[in-house]
C-alpha cells in the first residue's frame, strides 16, 4: 500500500492544532527574595508544563538580580516590600491577584496559577496527562484547589537533599497539610488572601487526581540556615522556625501510610470540614496523615 507522505504530515499538522487549540491559555506567577535553590526548580517544572513564554516571575526588591536560568520568562524587579510578616504578605498577594487579574483581563489568559517558588503543582502521574491537558479539561467557575502534600525529610532515613537530583527521588514522605490545599488555580480575576491560602468571597473545590507539593521543608540543614538571614520577611525567630520544621517531625515521627488510601480520607475530609473562623479553608479536625510518596511520582520534580 502506497501513503502519500506529505499528506499523512499535513494530516498530522491538522490533527495537532485541533489539539492545541483546545488546550487553555495557562500562566504562572510568583513572587520571590533571595532564593535560586527553589526558583531554578519552579522555572524548568512549570515551563515544561506551560511553557517558559507563560511564567511570570516577580522580583521582591531593586537589590535582587534575575538570574540566567529564568531566560525566556518574564520578570519584573519591584521595589522592596515590607519585612513585616502580615503587612508583607498582604501586599505581595495584592500586587500577585492585580498581575493575575491583568494577565487575564488584557493577556487572553484562561487561568492562572499563583504559587511560591517552592510549591509544585503536579497531575498524578497515573493519568498520562500533562499539567496543562489536565486544566484545560475541568470546569472552573472561579477557583480550583490540589490536595495539599507537605514534603519533609525524614531525619533517620533521608540525607541532606542534593539540587541536582530530583527532589522526589531524594524524599519520600509527606504530611497531607491543609495549609497547601490552596485555591492556586483561578479562572476570574479574584483577591487571593495571604500565602494564596484562600480566595476571598469564594468557597474552594478540591480536584481529584492533582496535588500541590510544598518543597519548604524537605532539609533541616538548608531551613536552618535560611531561618538565620536577618533580611528574611518576619526576621529570624525560634518560634517560627519550630513551627516552620513541624512537617519534619512529623514524618519522622509518624508512620507512613499508603498515598491512595490516605489522600483519599483527606480530600474528603477537607471537602465537607471548615474552619469556624474561616469557611472557604479546609480543616481535618486535628487529624495528622502521613502518606509515603508512591514510585509513579519519583521523575516528575
Amino acid at each position: 500500500m502506497h501513503y502519500d507522505l506529505r499528506k499523512l504530515g499535513r494530516r498530522q499538522l491538522c490533527i495537532n492544532e485541533v489539539m492545541n487549540s483546545k488546550l487553555k491559555k495557562i500562566a504562572a506567577i510568583t513572587m520571590v527574595r533571595d532564593d535560586d535553590f527553589f526558583l531554578r526548580k519552579w522555572v524548568d517544572y512549570y515551563g515544561r508544563e506551560l511553557g517558559r513564554e507563560n511564567l511570570y516571575i516577580l522580583f521582591d526588591g531593586e537589590d535582587q538580580k534575575v538570574p540566567d536560568f529564568c531566560e525566556g520568562t518574564h520578570t519584573y524587579i519591584h521595589s522592596r516590600l515590607s519585612n513585616k510578616i502580615v503587612e508583607g504578605e498582604r501586599m505581595r498577594l495584592g500586587l500577585l491577584s492585580d498581575k493575575a487579574a491583568q494577565l487575564m483581563e488584557n493577556d487572553g489568559y484562561d487561568l492562572v496559577i499563583g504559587v511560591d517558588c517552592d510549591e509544585f503543582i503536579a497531575v498524578d502521574p497515573k493519568l498520562g496527562k500533562s499539567l496543562r491537558e489536565y486544566l484545560s479539561e475541568q470546569e472552573i467557575n472561579y477557583t480550583i484547589s490540589p490536595l495539599g502534600v507537605d514534603i519533609g525529610q525524614h531525619l533517620e532515613k533521608e540525607s541532606e537533599i542534593d539540587a541536582n537530583k530530583g527532589f522526589l527521588e531524594q524524599r519520600r514522605f509527606g504530611y497531607l497539610d491543609t495549609r497547601y490545599t490552596k485555591g492556586s488555580i483561578i479562572a476570574k480575576p479574584v483577591r487571593w488572601g495571604r500565602g494564596f491560602h484562600r480566595v476571598k468571597g469564594h468557597n474552594f473545590h478540591i480536584c481529584p487526581d492533582l496535588y500541590l507539593f510544598h518543597f519548604g521543608c524537605i532539609d533541616m540543614k538548608r531551613m536552618r540556615e535560611r531561618f538565620m538571614n536577618p533580611d528574611r520577611i518576619g526576621g529570624t525567630s525560634t518560634r517560627h522556625f519550630k513551627k516552620r520544621t513541624r512537617t519534619i517531625h512529623l514524618v519522622t515521627n509518624n508512620e507512613a501510610q499508603d498515598f491512595d488510601k490516605g489522600t483519599k480520607i483527606a480530600r474528603k475530609m477537607q471537602t465537607w470540614i471548615r474552619p469556624f473562623y474561616s469557611w472557604n479553608k479546609p480543616a481535618m479536625l486535628g487529624r495528622v496523615i502521613v502518606v509515603e510518596i508512591p514510585e509513579r511520582f519519583r521523575k516528575i520534580l
